[in-house]
C-alpha cells in the first residue's frame, strides 16, 4: 500500500511538472490580450493597433489591444504583473515602464526585472519638440530664449510622469537651464488635446502623433531628439545642432510577459513580432512613423532594461524627480 501511494505521489508530481510544457505545446487556444499602458490615441496605441492584427495571425488567435493608462503607465504594468504566466496577457511597456518608474516611485506596485519575462524589445520612436503656433518661438533658440526670458511661465505637457516624453524634456530642460512646469496626463490622447487647444504650450511628442497635425500646420515642430534629421521631416534640425551638442532622446518599447512565463511561449511569441515586423507592408507602414524597429532576443532586452535602469536613474537623481 505505501509503494503504491509513493508511486501515485510521484506520477502526481512528474504530471504538475508537465503541464507548463504541455500548455506552452499547445500556445495559443485562445485570445491574447496586449496590454496598452496609455490611452487611446498615441504612439504606442497606434503602433499596438498597427502590428496587432498581423501578429495575430502569425499566432493563429486574435491579439486584442486593451489600454490601461494612468499613474505613469504603473497601471498597465501591474495588470500584467499580476497576471497568470501562461502568454495570454502581454505587455507593451516603454523605457518609463522598464527602467525609469523604479528611480521615481519609492513603493512601486511591480519590479521590472523579477515581475516580468522579457519578450522583445519592439520599436523606438522618434521624438520631437513641439509647440502650438500661439506660441512665438520659430526655432529652438528662439524657444529657448523666450522660456529664459519668462522664467516660470511656460508649462509642458507629457503622456504620464515618468514618461520618455516627460524625461526628455527634463534632459532638455537641464541642459538649455530652463524654468518649465510639467502638467502629466493619462496618456498622449488627452494631453495632444490640450495642445491643439492650446491650453498648453509645448512638450516632446512622437512623430507617429504629431505628423498629421505638423502638416495641418495646427502644431509647430521646433526640432527632432535624434542626434540625425529625420527623413521624414529633413528640413527639420535637430536639437544637438543649436542648443545642445549630442542631445537624443527616443521612447524605446518592448514586449513583457509575467514572471514565469514558460520559455516556449515567449519564443514563440518573440518569432511572431519579428516576422510580423519583417512582413513587407507592415515594415513600410511602421517606416512611415519614422519608427525604428528594434525587434531581438529575449536577453537583449534583459540586458538593455538593465542597463536603461542605471542610466535613467542618474537622470532622475540629478533633476531631483519624485513622484511618492
Amino acid at each position: 500500500m505505501k509503494m503504491l501511494k509513493y508511486a501515485a505521489s510521484v506520477l502526481a508530481l512528474a504530471t504538475l511538472g508537465m503541464q507548463p510544457a504541455a500548455r506552452a505545446q499547445t500556445y495559443p487556444d485562445r485570445p491574447i490580450r496586449l496590454i496598452v499602458p496609455y490611452a487611446a490615441g498615441g504612439g504606442t496605441d497606434v503602433f499596438a493597433r498597427t502590428i496587432s492584427t498581423r501578429m495575430g495571425q502569425e499566432l493563429g488567435q486574435p491579439l486584442v489591444v486593451e489600454n490601461r493608462p494612468g499613474a505613469g503607465t504603473i497601471i498597465g504594468a501591474e495588470t500584467v504583473a499580476r497576471a497568470e504566466p501562461d502568454g495570454y496577457t502581454l505587455l507593451l511597456g516603454d523605457s518609463g515602464t522598464y527602467s525609469v518608474n523604479p528611480s521615481l516611485y519609492k513603493k512601486l506596485p511591480y519590479d521590472p526585472v523579477k515581475d516580468f519575462t522579457p519578450v522583445t524589445l519592439t520599436a523606438r520612436f522618434a521624438l520631437a519638440l513641439v509647440v502650438h503656433p500661439s506660441m512665438p518661438a520659430k526655432t529652438v533658440q528662439e524657444f529657448v530664449d523666450l522660456v529664459r526670458a519668462h522664467p516660470g511661465k511656460y508649462d509642458f505637457a507629457s503622456p504620464g510622469a515618468g514618461s520618455p516624453h516627460h524625461l526628455a524634456m527634463e534632459m532638455f530642460r537641464q541642459k538649455a537651464h530652463l524654468q518649465l512646469t510639467h502638467v502629466p496626463y493619462k496618456g498622449n490622447g488627452p494631453a495632444l488635446q490640450d495642445l491643439l487647444a492650446g491650453r498648453i504650450p509645448c512638450m516632446f511628442l512622437d512623430l507617429v502623433t504629431i505628423r498629421q497635425h505638423v502638416e495641418n500646420r495646427r502644431l509647430r515642430v521646433l526640432a527632432v531628439a535624434s542626434t540625425q534629421r529625420l527623413e521624414q521631416l529633413p528640413g527639420v534640425p535637430t536639437i544637438g545642432e543649436s542648443v545642445s551638442p549630442g542631445f537624443e532622446a527616443w521612447a524605446w518599447q518592448g514586449l513583457a510577459a509575467p514572471a514565469r512565463t514558460p520559455p516556449a511561449v515567449v519564443a514563440r511569441i518573440n518569432a511572431a513580432y519579428a516576422r510580423t515586423v519583417a512582413d513587407p507592408d507592415i515594415k513600410r507602414r511602421l517606416h512611415d512613423m519614422s519608427l525604428d524597429l528594434t525587434p531581438g532576443t529575449a536577453e537583449q532586452m534583459a540586458a538593455h532594461v538593465k542597463s536603461e535602469i542605471v542610466k535613467w536613474a542618474a537622470i532622475v537623481k540629478e533633476a531631483n524627480i519624485t513622484l511618492d
